[in-house]
């Protein structure tokens, strides 16, 4: 049969750094295109929990990630021809500045760009330059030649004269790149943030007054019919096939019907995880150790993912249902697996910012403080030193850490060894006792 070929639209909004207004930016275009009617989806670079939830909150529907340092080309062409399906446009947000990614230089922005073959929109924080501004943009542009800058979005402009004066200056230098926007300066565009990032999206409670606001704003200051003008996309080869039905992510389902924590305190849990282990039979159901709840009583796994568990310390420590459902599962070895958050549940003990300790499940040899808060950051691989349900001795793992909690207690069994993305070697990782096992370790795929 011969092959024809099909688009996978898509669309890159990046900056040339953090803190330049991409995200709400993103998710104010995200809600402006969807109330248009427009067929819109959304995707996030690299590791991220809380981003996501917005920009799902945003266009109304689920919002996946996409990550050039932990996932293979196969699996992100695969993720994002599902996410896309049959809409018009995959809009993703960079992640940092566009050219930024591990410490090997690896897994940026402008690396997922040039996969797949999507324009970026390059928004520029303008507060504090005029003229300037025009430079930055020329110095991207002709950063690399296999990532294409198709337009610009000017953010917190300050005047109209401020907007012409910048206008001026890429019309003149610039003529090839248009400006499609330049959004005013807005206390109305900001959301609170805390430790690590936006406060979640879930704990918002006028979250669609604050998006169609920002979509209010975002429609009356950039151009969306130019935007949706830029949209391209990698050709995909349709008619025989193209296998992204058999490309997963690589991690076996913790069991064959998953117990998963979902509230406030266990939030962060990829959907491309999930999704991939319902495409692999699991059953999939959801509790909230918040609400003192327990899981299914047909559930043979249960997985605790990261998330805020320290906000709440009193409360988990006094969910008495919860904590003797899990002791229950852990005496039957049912696999019970913990990630940053959820391993700290599974400790003895977590020590909050105040000094307070708050007794958690005691099915590891662990204690955790936030009472000497020392950043954990970056891309991590896993090598398991036992077998668990993730896989046998010697699975790699991919991944990443993020938190502030030290570690007070950790005996007992490593679950593995852990490396930067650059080979370093960090040591032994986790703790695994019987069935349960866990680490500050954030699992994206093998």
């Amino acid at each position: 049969m011969e092959l024809s070929a099909m688009q996978l639209p898509g669309l890159i909004i990046a900056a040339p750094s953090s803190n330049s207004g991409k995200t709400v930016l993103t998710l104010g275009l995200l809600r402006a295109l969807a109330n248009r009617g427009v067929r819109v989806v959304a995707a996030k670079t690299g590791p991220d929990y809380i981003d996501p939830a917005f920009q799902a909150a945003a266009c109304r529907e689920k919002c996946i990630n996409l990550d050039p340092w932990a996932m293979s080309g196969d699996q992100i062409v695969a993720l994002a021809q599902r996410q896309a399906g049959e809409k018009s446009l995959l809009l993703c947000e960079g992640v940092m500045g566009l050219f930024d990614g591990a410490a090997d230089g690896s897994g940026s922005t402008a690396d997922l760009a040039a996969m797949m073959n999507w324009p970026v929109v390059l928004v520029i924080d303008v507060k504090g330059q005029s003229a300037s501004a025009a430079a930055v943009i020329a110095g991207f542009a002709g950063f690399r030649k296999d990532v294409k800058i198709a337009a610009v979005i000017l953010n917190r402009v300050g005047s109209d004269r401020h907007r012409m004066m910048i206008e001026t200056a890429c019309r003149e230098h610039l003529p090839e790149i248009p400006v499609i926007g330049a959004v005013r300066r807005s206390d109305a565009l900001s959301l609170p943030e805390r430790h690590l990032g936006l406060v979640q999206a879930g704990e918002h409670d006028a979250l669609d007054v604050f998006l169609d606001q920002a979509a209010g704003i975002i429609a009356e200051d950039v151009n969306l019919d130019q935007l949706i003008g830029l949209v391209r996309g990698r050709k995909l080869a349709v008619g025989a096939g193209d296998g992204s039905d058999a490309v997963g992510i690589g991690i076996p389902p913790l069991g064959q019907h998953i117990a998963i924590a979902r509230d406030t305190a266990f939030a962060f849990a990829y959907p491309h995880l999930l999704e991939d282990w319902r495409r692999q039979g699991a059953e999939l159901s959801f509790f909230s150790p918040l609400a003192d709840e327990t899981p299914s009583n047909g559930a043979n796994a249960v997985y605790l993912p990261g998330g805020y568990p320290e906000l709440h310390g009193e409360q988990l420590a006094n969910a008495g249902n919860f904590k003797a459902a899990l002791a229950a599962l852990a005496a039957r070895n049912i696999p019970i697996y913990g990630e940053c958050g959820g391993y700290m549940m599974l400790g003895e003990a977590l020590i909050d910012a105040t000094g307070q300790h708050h007794q958690m499940l005691g099915l590891l040899p662990l204690v955790t403080s936030f009472a000497d808060r020392k950043l954990h950051l970056g891309y991590r691989t896993l090598v398991l030193s036992g077998a668990t349900a993730l896989g046998p001795v010697g699975t790699v793992l991919r991944g990443h850490e993020f938190h502030y909690a030290s570690t007070i207690k950790a005996d007992g069994t490593p679950l593995g060894n852990m490396a930067t993305a650059i080979g370093d070697d960090l040591g032994s990782a986790g703790l695994m006792k019987g069935s349960v096992f866990g680490s500050f370790f954030h699992l994206i795929c093998q």
